[in-house]
């Protein structure tokens, strides 16, 4: 069960979302990224590491995103920092029911200024996702398009995403 907190502005926040700082997910949320982890991994085998939930050390005060995306390369079980101080390729947002268009943007500079190449911000509710080359520039793919992301080279049908 989760402990739920009392805010200044009345909102009521859980321990999942203080602890994570970020909306607790949904069913759909938990399908989306799984499809990407599996989409990801499947296409592009031994080129790159996904992983979910990873803490990042982005200015000012961290950030765990729904998915990243390193260089591949074998795990180093000795040395596993709460937080990570290099900067995965990409990282992908997936938003939640209660996240608005600004909460998912206002997370786009620290990521970019922390050195991440690409963003994706994922919106279930249109089936669409912005793919980000920095803060201020996107592509928009939806329905039964191929997202592409010029940056890192890697194109995967919407379709799957959200099937």
């Amino acid at each position: 069960m989760d402990l739920v907190v009392e805010t200044t502005s009345e909102k009521q926040l859980s321990a999942y979302e203080i602890e994570r700082k970020k909306h607790t997910p949904t069913l759909i949320h938990g399908a989306i990224q799984a499809n990407l982890i599996v989409l990801i991994a499947v296409k592009y085998p031994n080129l790159f590491r996904i992983a979910s939930e990873v803490a990042l050390a982005t200015q000012p005060d961290g950030s765990t995103p729904d998915l990243v995306l390193y260089p591949f390369s074998e795990l180093d079980y000795k040395n596993d920092p709460a937080r990570r101080t290099d900067a995965p390729l990409l990282v992908v947002e997936i938003q939640s029911p209660s996240q608005s268009s600004k909460d998912m943007t206002e997370k786009l500079e620290p990521y970019f200024y922390f050195g991440i190449k690409s963003c994706w911000i994922v919106v279930p509710d249109f089936q669409g996702v912005f793919v980000y080359s920095n803060a201020f520039t996107y592509e928009f793919f939806h329905h039964d398009e191929i997202l592409t992301d010029t940056t890192l080279n890697i194109e995967i049908d919407l379709k799957d995403i959200f099937k």
